[in-house]
Formats: C-alpha cells, structure tokens, sequence
C-alpha cells in the first residue's frame, strides 16, 4: 500500500490504529510532469513525500528572481508544504517537479490532526522543519556573505556529487536561476573558471575537470 512508505518515516511506528487509518484514508498519490508546479506560496498542500523524481524549492522575490533553497529526494518528505500546521512558518515556499515527479501527499487536515494528538508526529515534524530551515539559512548565509565565485565553485562541486561525476547537464539559465543571479553574471564567471582549468563550458552543459580545486575557492 502507498501508505507503508509514509509510515517508513521516523516516528510513524508510534501511529496507533486509529491514526494509521486516518493516514491511509487521507494520503494519495500524485503525478506531476518536468517543470510543473506542485505548491505556490500561501498554499497549505499538506506532508509530500517523493516517491521517484526530485522537487526543487524556491523563494521568488517581487521582482520575479527565483532562489532555490532546497530540493527533495527520492524517498524524502518536506513539511514545508503544510506550512499551515505550523504558526511559526512565516515564510511563503514554491514547490516545482525538476522532472517528471511522484509524490505521496497526506492532507494537511490529517497531518494537523495528527500533530495535535501523536507527540512523536509533532517531534519528527519540528525535527524535519529544523532541517529545512538549516539549508534555507545556509543558502541565505552564501548570499549574504559570500563572493560569486565562491558560492558558484560550492554550487558545482554539489551537482558533481549528485550527478556522481563531472559531466553536468545545466544551462547558464539554470545555474543562475538556483543561485538567485543573472545569467549574464554566471557566464563571465564560467569564462574565468574556464580560463583557471576548473570546467570546460559546453552547449547545454559543462564539464568539471577539477571538482576538488572547486570545494578548495568554495572553502
């Protein structure tokens, strides 16, 4: 049952029967196309867990520039998406399919109502909230405090760990739109990495030749 990998997550074992009924009753899956947006900001979605694909999650700022904050996994939940059930979310979170994407999406009614009466729901949902919240900070830290070049050289070291080498399918666009930049400044700085040997530019994508002398400038 779909059920079964939500009750996977840490803490769900404490789920009395009545509890585990209200989940199954209330938890449904969801398929969502590359590129299509899953959660706008002010909305109350409910838990999300990814089954297969990745969700990417952003802040927008007025002006239309985008951030990316966070993305989450295969087999990852994100609570963010029922920001309703939490008063001390204050912040507004977009969530889109980076391809094609399912999720197991409990309601945010149940989820609430289980937060209220289980104490190990309401732990493990302030614990994956903290988490979150730490990548948000860490993002927000590299903004504030960082130069360009070091918080790109992080940004391709990162996806060369994901992708599990260096041949990486991103576009300028891409890269400046995870970064909250301008395509125009994500260029100049590949031009420079290029001319140092740390990546090779190539239409559509690029080749990291040196990921550890990039972790060393992100350092």
């Amino acid at each position: 049952m779909d059920v079964e990998t939500l009750l996977r997550l840490p803490g769900w074992e404490h789920l009395t029967g009545e509890e585990r009924q209200l989940v199954e009753q209330n938890t449904r899956r969801a398929a969502f196309p590359k590129g299509a947006a899953v959660l706008h900001s002010g909305d109350c979605l409910g838990l999300v867990q990814v089954v297969r694909g990745c969700l990417r999650a952003y802040l927008l700022s007025e002006e239309g520039r985008e951030v990316t904050i966070f993305r989450v996994e295969p087999g990852e939940a994100c609570v963010l998406s029922a920001a309703c059930v939490m008063s001390q979310i204050t912040f507004e979170t977009n969530l889109v399919a980076e391809e094609e994407t399912e999720l197991l999406i409990l309601s945010s009614g149940a989820f609430g109502r289980l937060t209220e009466e289980n104490l190990h729901v309401r732990c493990f949902l302030y614990e994956m909230a903290a988490e979150r919240f730490s990548e948000v900070l860490w993002v927000m830290q590299q903004i504030l405090f960082m130069g360009f070049d070091r918080r790109l050289a992080l940004y391709l070291a990162g996806a060369c760990r994901r992708a599990g080498g260096g041949e990486l399918k991103l576009t300028h666009e891409q890269i400046a739109r995870d970064l909250g930049s301008a395509r125009e400044v994500v260029t100049r700085m590949l031009r420079r990495f290029a001319r140092e040997g740390l990546v090779e530019v190539r239409r559509g994508s690029l080749l990291v030749k040196d990921p550890g002398a990039l972790e060393r400038l992100g350092e």
